[in-house]
């Protein structure tokens, strides 16, 4: 009797252990289906392409300067954050209107605070410890990007926060503080309303402008807590939907990539965040360009990518010894690849690179 009742036991157990991994594994009578660890957003190919013959300008956040920088090693033509990392889209706005109107950097915008010269209008990567250095690597800049920006084909605007501060004596509005003393600022939060105005009068002069542009928005995946955990959520809402209504209003020429959506909801996990938890990890931003490229990118261009990567990896890794034969062996071999990819497409430039193995062989 005890054995018929442990053996009814034991099958009851089993029984309800297989229950229980059907139902966790979703597998049914005739269901072929697998469990999934995590949610895939679907991006479907587009039909508005990225190629190496595009001349592309990026502006925004860190996030922006991270991509902008995938651009440039894998050669393509790319001007990335001509005033440095901005955040806010209405300091994005004067950027992008100040290069349009080609008015440079004044002198008088130029300020001294804790051993260092800025601009208001610029990243701290910009300051310098002399005001004719700061002043030059400014305008050198501005000169470069205000010619580029009338010819650009394809642009890149990651908005990182709704939240903008403005010096109380002006009302300027500052893209950076400087880490000038909070007292001096005021903080506002702008509204969709004010977003969307801002960018509609900027993109009908500038759309007019270049015909077949086309521009890609994005939001920053990087939380800006010093902003306050609710009010990072509400500034990002805020800036979905200034991108949704201006989607509305300019159908043809606006693109969404969901770069935030990605991180945040498919790759959802802190193993995919830098160390200060707040930032995308190098692992995720390699897997969020890597979506960009299978969707923006035909394989054409993509076979140009690889052939491009090839060279860079071996400039890379040269040889230890220069003089030996094998060094000059490596330049012989690099300089004919790098030759046969400018033949085949001549806006793939190791210009820099050529002269300076040239150099060296000679």
């Amino acid at each position: 009797m005890f054995y018929n009742i442990f053996s009814i036991m034991n099958i009851f157990l089993k029984n309800f252990i297989q229950k229980q991994k059907n139902h966790f594994f979703c597998i049914r009578k005739g269901d072929t289906r697998k469990m999934n660890f995590f949610l895939h957003i679907e991006l479907p190919k587009s039909l508005i392409g990225i190629t190496y013959h595009d001349l592309n300008m990026l502006f925004g956040s860190c996030f922006a300067e991270n991509i902008g920088n995938k651009f440039i090693e894998h050669q393509f033509q790319a001007d990335v954050n001509p005033f440095g990392i901005l955040y806010n889209p209405e300091s994005i706005a004067l950027s992008v209107k100040q290069l349009l109107e080609n008015k440079p950097i004044g002198r008088e915008e130029i300020f001294f605070y804790d051993g260092l010269y800025h601009s208001f209008a610029h990243h701290s990567s910009f300051s310098d410890i002399s005001p004719e250095a700061c002043f030059r690597k400014m305008n050198g800049r501005f000169s470069f990007s205000s010619c580029n920006i009338r010819k650009i084909n394809r642009m890149y605007v990651t908005f990182g926060t709704a939240y903008l501060y403005r010096l109380k004596e002006t009302g300027q509005v500052v893209a950076n503080c400087h880490k000038l003393p909070a007292k001096l600022f005021v903080r506002e939060q702008l509204s969709v309303a004010q977003i969307v105005d801002r960018w509609e009068e900027l993109l009908t002069g500038l759309f007019a402008l270049n015909k077949g542009l086309v521009l890609f928005l994005s939001v920053s995946p990087v939380r800006y807590l010093q902003d306050g955990v609710h009010e990072n959520q509400l500034s990002k809402s805020i800036l979905l939907l200034a991108i949704e209504e201006l989607q509305k209003r300019f159908p043809d020429e606006i693109v969404y990539f969901p770069a935030y959506e990605l991180l945040l909801d498919e790759l959802r996990d802190y193993r995919f965040y830098a160390g200060d938890l707040l930032h995308p990890s190098d692992t995720a931003l390699q897997y969020i360009w890597e979506r960009f490229v299978d969707t923006y990118m035909n394989d054409a261009t993509r076979q140009l990518m690889q052939e491009a990567t090839r060279i860079r990896k071996s400039l890379n890794h040269r040889p230890l010894y220069r003089y030996s034969e094998s060094y000059k062996e490596f330049i012989s071999q690099i300089l004919i690849k790098i030759e046969r990819l400018n033949a085949k497409m001549p806006y793939i430039c190791f210009k820099k690179e050529m002269e300076e193995l040239i150099q060296e062989r000679d």
